[in-house]
């Protein structure tokens, strides 16, 4: 009788155990700690899209300049213009539009437009936080993002400015936010470097919002000196910190520069017309 006590025993804490682990593993996800919490209090730049029409061309630059060979990288299919039906401000926000229509540049002519803007502002580690929503439609691609303004990418505004001297992957990009359409309302962050880079990349992650495309949700990056947390309404989905840090994994101690894109995928679905990003602010703290 003893020993069956016994045994009953064990059996009713290791199952109180095994409750207790598998109830902890389903929480959600805390806020990730720094060792050194940053301290980015200080707005350093800033756009509200207060404005109407035109873009602010004193903060943000159009680039349209297609690569060697006459597409843009990632196999996308749109040409990027300088055009208000574009790239345009309403109602303080940004509308950055996918639209299907023929459109001749450059000597190639394509069957969907959009904008890609650079800000002409690059700074070294701080907050970002930018509200927004996200185009729909199975194809749709777009992402807020940001390169090393030592890119070495012709047309790129930095390049333009004297400073393209490192080629892509190693001289690092940071992407804060990007959504496919054919994977409604889960957005995904990522680094890529010398070390993981393209579709091969390992620094990612993501998670499941509601109405990424319908509402407007709060997209932050915080930098530090060692590293990187990416969240979505304050709950993160992507901590990187990696141990070693050499050039080809923490390229990311020197100037970066803000980009905003809708691209368009080859699978694009026939019946899509047009859609929108939408960008209420972006604001960066040091």
């Amino acid at each position: 009788m003893i020993k069956k006590i016994i045994v009953y025993s064990f059996l009713i804490i290791g199952l109180i155990i095994l409750s207790y682990v598998v109830f902890v593993g389903i929480q959600p996800i805390e806020k990730v700690k720094f060792d050194t919490e940053p301290n980015f209090t200080t707005l350093v730049w800033s756009d509200e899209f207060e404005g109407e029409g035109s873009i602010d061309t004193a903060k943000w630059f159009h680039q349209t300049q297609l690569p060697p060979g006459g597409s843009w990288f990632g196999g996308i299919i749109q040409h990027y213009t300088r055009r208000v039906e574009n790239a345009y401000q309403k109602d303080g926000s940004l509308y950055l539009s996918a639209i299907k229509e023929t459109f001749e540049d450059q000597g190639e002519t394509k069957e969907y437009t959009s904008a890609r803007l650079n800000s002409k502002f690059a700074f070294t580690h701080g907050r970002v936080e930018v509200r927004a929503k996200l185009p729909e439609g199975v194809g749709t691609w777009p992402a807020i993002w940001m390169l090393n303004k030592n890119i070495n990418e012709a047309g790129a505004y930095w390049e333009r400015q004297g400073f393209g001297t490192t080629d892509w992957p190693v001289c690092g990009e940071i992407d804060i936010v990007e959504h496919w359409g054919k994977n409604q309302d889960y957005v995904s962050s990522a680094l890529h470097n010398g070390s993981s880079y393209g579709y091969n990349v390992e620094n990612v992650g993501g998670q499941k919002i509601e109405g990424a495309s319908s509402e407007f949700h709060i997209y932050t990056l915080d930098w530090t000196g060692d590293r990187m947390v990416f969240s979505v309404d304050g709950v993160p989905h992507l901590h990187y910190n990696p141990e070693t840090k050499t050039q080809d994994t923490w390229p990311y101690d020197s100037d970066y520069y803000l980009v905003l894109n809708v691209a368009i995928e080859p699978g694009i679905d026939p019946e899509f017309e047009n859609s929108s990003m939408v960008v209420d602010y972006i604001r960066v703290y040091q």
